[in-house]
């Protein structure tokens, strides 16, 4: 498998693809840009939250645990007081990082379910979920922070899968086959929990019919 370097990395670079190529196609404008680089490069390591290696799932749920810091601080600024809204961020903070992290250790086992392809779908749809409906951004803007989301995760199975190829020996090691899977066919009941996770978050999505409009736009662009 890659290491996490090469995945953070990879990932970066094409967020940077993402984000500057859309800009440059009149897709969306330099301020809605960045967070699409930012979104694709942490769906690059989300993969890694149930990892083995404590450097990973420090630095995975450090990430979350600012982007959900960052969100609570947003969201709560107009309706606490600057005591209350100091407390509430501080806590979202530490119940992300030091709560969350340690239980998902606990119950996950890495190249389990989030290496596969319906944890990479729940990711990209929680995204879109907590952009429109949290953060209350464009029905087309939020599915777009999803598919940033999506490619990131994208990158990293595929980033896995080509690792698994051992080109020097002519062969395919143990490790093949375990990340661009559909569901972790040995725990399938993982599978059944995030599709019921999906199925909740179905009123915070957009229309599904601005997902086909965004789908058009980008198909519009593909030469012909």
């Amino acid at each position: 498998m890659a290491n996490f370097g090469t995945h953070i990395s990879v990932a970066a670079g094409s967020g940077c693809v993402l984000a500057l190529g859309g800009w440059h196609l009149g897709l969306w404008t330099p301020w809605q840009a960045w967070p699409l680089m930012l979104l694709t490069t942490l769906g690059g390591i989300m993969p890694d939250i149930d990892s083995d290696h404590s450097h990973s799932v420090r630095l995975v749920f450090g990430l979350l645990a600012f982007i959900s810091t960052a969100s609570a601080a947003w969201l709560l600024q107009a309706r606490l007081d600057f005591g209350y809204w100091l407390m509430a961020c501080a806590a979202t903070y530490l119940m992300v990082r030091y709560l969350l992290a340690p239980l998902f250790k606990r119950f996950s086992v890495h190249r389990g379910v989030w290496h596969s392809l319906l944890a990479a779908l729940f990711v990209a749809w929680t995204g879109s979920a907590l952009s429109h409906g949290v953060l209350g951004q464009p029905a087309w803007l939020a599915w777009t922070h999803g598919t940033a989301l999506l490619l990131g995760c994208l990158v990293h199975l595929t980033l896995d899968e080509v690792y698994s190829v051992d080109l020097e020996g002519m062969r395919l090691k143990r490790s093949f086959g375990t990340a661009l899977k559909l569901f972790d066919y040995d725990r399938p009941w993982r599978a059944v929990v995030l599709l019921l996770l999906m199925a909740a978050m179905l009123p915070w999505l957009p229309s599904w019919q601005s997902l086909a409009a965004v789908g058009e736009q980008w198909l519009a662009l593909w030469p012909q």
